[in-house]
């Protein structure tokens, strides 16, 4: 086996859940506060891309706070993330929703599930 697949899948071990673009995420990311203290700090949002594949695969989530947009990129299997929750599954047909940064309010965040499109 080549060296790197074998570096490399040590830290595809993680478990991470599967997700989609327009998915909404809570991603729990540790900020250090002090020498010994780290503290949990919640990141909620739609996934707007998904780039990489393997070790190298990372995020975009985008929320709307305060009035403002806010994206953060995330790699997946980073060290700094504690754990990644599924909100809620978005059904889009789309690969990149860049689209949404020119949207306000309920428009920005709304995007159907995958159970109201089948009902």
């Amino acid at each position: 086996m080549d060296k790197m697949k074998l570096i490399e899948s040590q830290y595809l071990k993680k478990d991470v859940p599967k997700f989609n673009v327009g998915d909404t995420l809570k991603v729990l990311v540790k900020i250090p506060e002090g020498p010994d203290k780290v503290r949990l700090h919640p990141f909620e949002g739609v996934v707007i891309a998904k780039n990489g594949s393997g070790v190298r695969e990372s995020f975009t989530l985008r929320k709307v706070s305060y009035g403002e947009g806010i994206e953060r990129v995330f790699p997946l299997y980073s060290p700094s993330i504690e754990r990644i929750e599924l909100i809620r599954s978005g059904k889009v047909k789309r690969a990149k929703l860049y689209y949404l940064r020119s949207k306000i309010g309920k428009r920005a965040t709304k995007i159907e599930t995958r159970e109201e499109k089948a009902a």
